[in-house]
């Protein structure tokens, strides 16, 4: 019966695995540049490989994030030392195919781009990130919004890169605000990008896709946005943002769902966060020992507990006890604060559709 339930409670990643007409997507990572200010990193290792947690790269964060989109194949444009590239993924990342397409020297991301709707066939879609991203946006919901003949384009909000100073009219000073959201966005740095549309790109050889085509697509009404104002974003330009990427990872671990992080782990007790993607669900799991309660934070979804669907909201609170079978749904990103007995590796999976080796 529990079974029966939780599977009426399904995942973006099992439904577009299942449906045929998905695998007309790509993926393609942009990953072919020198990385100059990153440096002295990447004299000898290509910006893509810099790890943002040990064993962990920038690289590989994006494919994992792709092949828990439902894209079984991904195409690393790329140049500058793509020899260690390959080296270190060869043709398969847990179980996403990998093709290169290698310049001979960095001509800018539209002549990278082209190179790229090349080899597509002609009803594929490429889903298309910026190798120097670190993000958390949801980009099955990037693709749910996504309309044909278009491209698509993720914006994230412009954060102020210093403090602002609140003031009054009669030279007061009010309040200080630390590095807070503008009223802009700017581009994120993922693109969906249909082959249909290829003719658009091939009108320049080489160059920047942002300051050549992307400008005329949008005057012709072509060029649509994807935003989440809430979602984890950096770009990975300065060994600044590097470190700030690093700190994010923290006792972090990226899930097919999502994310947990550790926020307190003691002998007595187990705060984590974690943090589950709109369309995304965890696996169907119990635990041994581990009595936990669940906070809700943000969002909404459903929990499936020993047979019953809870609907939860912010501010809820459901208590899991050991060896209770339970899965949660996220109906919207959700954000959960999970309190729980120390036993951090105590997880049985009972039905887990990811296929993944963890």
């Amino acid at each position: 019966m529990l079974m029966e339930l939780s599977n009426k409670v399904t995942d973006i990643y099992s439904q577009r695995r299942g449906d045929p007409k998905f695998k007309r997507f790509v993926g393609a990572i942009l990953c072919g540049g020198y990385g100059k200010r990153l440096r002295p990193l990447t004299e000898s290792t290509p910006k893509s490989l810099i790890e943002i947690k040990n064993g962990y790269t920038i690289l590989e964060r994006q494919m994992f994030q792709l092949k828990y989109v439902g894209i079984s194949k991904v195409y690393l444009l790329a140049g500058y030392l793509h020899e260690k590239i390959k080296e270190r993924y060869g043709e398969n990342y847990n179980g996403l195919k990998i093709e290169y397409l290698i310049e001979d020297k960095p001509r800018g991301t539209l002549y990278a781009i082209n190179n790229l709707l090349d080899v597509l066939d002609e009803d594929q879609v490429a889903v298309i990130m910026n190798g120097d991203i670190v993000t958390d946006a949801n980009i099955s919901e990037m693709l749910n919004q996504w309309v044909e003949d278009t491209v698509s384009m993720l914006v994230t909000p412009l954060i102020s890169p210093y403090g602002i100073v609140e003031l009054e009219a009669d030279h007061r000073i009010t309040s200080f605000v630390e590095k807070p959201k503008l009223p802009y966005y700017i581009n994120g740095g993922i693109y969906i990008v249909p082959k249909t549309l290829e003719r658009h790109f091939k009108e320049f050889k080489e160059g920047d896709v942002e300051r050549l085509v992307f400008p005329r697509l949008a005057r012709e009404g072509l060029l649509r946005y994807y935003k989440e104002d809430e979602a984890y974003w950096c770009s990975v330009d300065s060994l600044k943002d590097l470190g700030n990427v690093q700190k994010e990872y923290e006792n972090r671990t990226d899930k097919p769902w999502g994310y947990e992080k550790v926020i307190v782990c003691t002998e007595h007790y187990l705060t984590k966060m974690l943090y589950i993607m709109k369309g995304y669900r965890t696996s169907l799991h119990m635990h041994k020992e581990k009595d936990e309660t669940l906070h809700v934070i943000r969002g909404e979804g459903i929990v499936v507990l020993e047979g019953k669907h809870i609907r939860v909201k912010s501010g809820d609170i459901v208590r899991i006890r050991p060896k209770t079978q339970h899965l949660i749904y996220a109906i919207e990103n959700m954000t959960i604060y999970e309190y729980s007995t120390p036993n951090l590796s105590d997880v049985i999976r009972i039905e887990d559709p990811y296929r993944r080796d963890d």
